[in-house]
């Protein structure tokens, strides 16, 4: 089991997707090695089991779920490729932080279809594809979070990678295995949006695949900026301890070899005439023979902790990094040089690439062609002055430019210019109501025009809300160790009264707005304590801006309250609503509708059902549609619809005749526009919030509040005259078709633009 607990710990590491499989088999038993969609279940369990062998999978942001702006899925980790997490993971995260960000990271492994819905933006760093990175970024593309690609290296395009000469000399096996991973990361940067890089070359080669790319190059972290003092400082003080030149060769591995080759004859000739000159080498490079007869001042240092690298790199005078003059070299970034430079140490370059691009020749380092290196290495080692001032101007230069407190700017920019505007919708529950359900379908407009939308509530049942073929994010306010106010929002938006406080408490929030539906402090009884706090919602001065609905809100926020009023009218879904003729004889009963919870004092049910008590039931039958409360004793009605689903409730108010709708108290009354839109009749009690687009004798009949008998004589004028019938059915559909949300759609975008 230990055996095969290493071939799966290096393989799984290295992302190398189809050699798990012919080990899984070994690993479960039960697991068939050629079914790809079974092992992700088994590696869960494993890696569950096993949590101090993957301590990245028990850190992971998603063991505690917290919404980020940014969210980073790394393909590397500390075992693979530590450089490469330290550079463009870690140094990263802290770098967005610097930038205002809230960031985090976790290992590509942990990556599913429900990752984006907690963040605002997702960095995919060298991830290989596999079917849940596929499912994220399609979830991504549809809820508007942007996707990047990043990347250090040209291995992503085997059109690069079949040149290298290591890769060449691999092992038949090796080679599949290892253009696999090629292959299936060049095929989830072609999925992402953006790309973001190091080098001019990479960023040349990535621009072939998606709509921009950035570079962001490698810069130190500050932990990083803290050892490299330290050891400059040190390295100040012991300077006139030390005679000789030492010359530092800091190989990465042995590709590195055909590097180090280039600079041979130079190092030897300027060896030969310098016997003060020493050379350290690092890392994994094979000894030519022709150096052999200098072992004596040769110093061999095997890897070390990045934190021990600056004294390493301090302990040397000049800096070497040659590279070969290829594209795939050409794509390679100037960490050398930087490295060097944070500990005071001056480097000479191959004029290659990165290097070429970021070192001043002669000012901040030396850039070499393949015969300039014994002049320019002759120079140094002669002159302590000319390499201390060189080596000061490149540590100012880096100490500026290559650290992440002080690099941000150009990547926040980037980064904001990129991301979808993001605003949050704050909703007292999660249960569709008619002030809910508008709130959806602005969501729904926004989301259309590009922007991130969240859904924020109490009561949270679901991760993901899907309304109108819309997909939203759902996000729990009752526990905010959930959501900690990290996300930035450009807007932020309450629904109801009772979320205001929570948009006024939300500390990253640009833009705050109160979308108010209705005069709520009505909603509760003389000497209610909700009263005042409703109506102190109403009286905020600053910091908030006040959007409607409805032309009666618009006038006593702006006349009563003063306040600088954005409206745009509510409306319907009209293609859902179908147009049924209806037909009236003596062979069949008139059918009336009741809608409204009998639980509420405004909605006037009771009303209502005191009018349809007294009809001759032999000629009407009654349905009554409530969302919450349960019909009372005294109610005669013959079918009863309880919690009718929204999508479902079209096709009740078309098997129906009238609606009586006795509220009067309303913000907008969604029942009789939508009752019109089927071609029923309306018999309604006029209020507030529908009196801006119900007309009596025009599109339907009105009666006053409490006339009992005036709503039954309502009810027979529109059973007994078919002239008025045509004349309310044709009125009322119009009045329908100009409340269609498709014709509403771009004035209530502009209330959040």
């Amino acid at each position: 089991m230990n055996l095969l607990y290493r071939r799966y710990r290096c393989f799984y590491e290295n992302g190398l997707w189809y050699t798990l499989r012919k080990i899984s088999w070994q690993l479960f038993g039960t697991l068939d090695p050629e079914k790809d969609d079974q092992w992700p279940v088994h590696k869960e369990r494993f890696m569950k089991r096993h949590p101090k062998r993957f301590p990245a999978y028990a850190s992971s942001s998603i063991m505690k779920k917290i919404a980020h702006d940014i969210l980073i899925v790394s393909g590397v980790n500390e075992t693979n490729v530590p450089q490469c997490l330290r550079y463009r993971v870690l140094h990263q995260v802290e770098q967005l932080t610097a930038a205002g960000f809230s960031v985090t990271w976790i290992p590509y492994e942990r990556c599913n279809k429900y990752t984006p819905l907690d963040c605002r933006a997702i960095i995919f760093y060298r991830c290989p594809f596999t079917e849940p990175i596929g499912e994220a970024i399609q979830m991504a593309k549809a809820i508007n979070v942007r996707t990047y690609y990043d990347i250090d290296d040209l291995v992503f395009d085997k059109n690069y990678t079949d040149s290298i000469p290591t890769v060449q000399k691999l092992s038949r096996g090796e080679r599949a295995i290892y253009d696999s991973g090629v292959i299936r990361m060049g095929a989830t940067l072609k999925l992402c949006e953006y790309g973001i890089t190091t080098t001019e070359r990479l960023k040349e080669q990535m621009e072939k695949k998606v709509l921009s790319v950035f570079i962001n190059r490698n810069c130190a972290s500050e932990e990083m900026l803290k050892i490299s003092e330290r050891v400059r400082k040190n390295r100040k003080k012991n300077s006139l301890k030390n005679t000789d030149v030492i010359i530092g060769y800091f190989s990465g591995s042995l590709t590195h070899n055909s590097d180090f080759e280039l600079i041979l004859p130079a190092l030897l000739h300027v060896m030969d005439e310098n016997p003060e000159v020493k050379l350290l080498l690092m890392g994994e490079l094979d000894l030519p023979e022709t150096l052999k007869p200098y072992k004596a001042r040769i110093i061999r240092k095997p890897f070390v902790d990045w934190r021990h690298l600056p004294e390493v790199i301090g302990s040397v005078d000049i800096n070497l990094a040659p590279i070969e003059n290829t594209i795939f070299n050409e794509a390679k970034s100037e960490n050398k040089w930087v490295e060097a430079s944070l500990v005071e140490v001056c480097t000479v370059a191959s004029r290659v690439g990165a290097f070429a691009q970021c070192i001043e020749d002669g000012v901040t380092g030396f850039l070499c062609s393949d015969d300039e290196w014994y002049s320019v290495l002759t120079k140094l080692v002669q002159n302590e002055k000319l390499r201390n001032e060189m080596a000061f101007r490149a540590y100012s230069y880096c100490r500026e430019n290559y650290v992440t407190t002080r690099n941000n700017i150009a990547l926040r920019d980037f980064m904001n210019k990129t991301i979808s505007k993001h605003i949050g919708f704050v909703l007292p529950s999660c249960e569709i109501s008619g002030g809910i359900m508008v709130a959806l379908w602005h969501a729904c407009f926004l989301q259309d025009q590009g922007w991130e939308v969240d859904i924020i509530a109490n009561g949270k049942k679901f991760e993901i809300w899907e309304f109108a073929n819309h997909k939203f994010p759902v996000f729990s306010r009752e526990n905010d160790t959930t959501f900690e106010n990290k996300m930035w929002y450009d807007v932020l938006v309450a629904t109801m009264w009772t979320t205001v406080d929570y948009v006024l408490s939300y500390k990253n929030v640009k833009k705050r707005c109160y979308l108010v539906q209705n005069y709520e402090t009505d909603f509760y009884k003389y000497n209610m304590n909700e009263r005042l706090q409703c109506e102190a919602t109403y009286n905020l001065q600053d910091n908030m801006q006040y959007l409607t609905i409805s032309a009666w809100c618009y006038d006593w926020l702006t006349k009563h309250y003063g306040h600088n009023v954005s409206c745009a009218q509510n409306g319907i879904q009209l293609e859902k609503y179908p147009f049924v003729q209806r037909k009236f004889d003596k062979e069949r009963k008139v059918r009336i509708l009741i809608e409204g919870d009998c639980a509420v004092d405004y909605k006037n049910v009771d009303e209502s059902f005191k009018i349809t008590n007294r009809l001759d039931r032999d000629r009407f039958e009654v349905w009554y549609m409530s969302y919450n409360a349960n019909p009372k004793a005294e109610y005669r009605y013959d079918k009863f619809l309880h919690r009718v689903p929204y999508e479902k409730t079209p096709s009740v108010y078309a098997e129906c005749d009238i609606l009586l709708k006795s509220s009067w108290l309303e913000s907008f009354s969604y029942p009789p526009i939508e009752m019109m839109a089927t071609g029923g009749f309306c018999v309604v009690v006029p209020n507030n919030g529908n009196h801006e687009y119900l007309v009596d004798g025009e599109n339907c009949l009105l009666y006053p509040q409490g006339d009992i008998d005036a709503a039954i004589s309502a009810i027979e004028q529109i059973c007994n005259n078919e002239a008025l019938r045509q004349k309310l059915a044709k009125k009322g559909f119009e009045t329908a078709e100009k409340r269609d949300w498709k014709v509403l759609k771009s004035d209530i975008l502009k209330l959040y633009i």
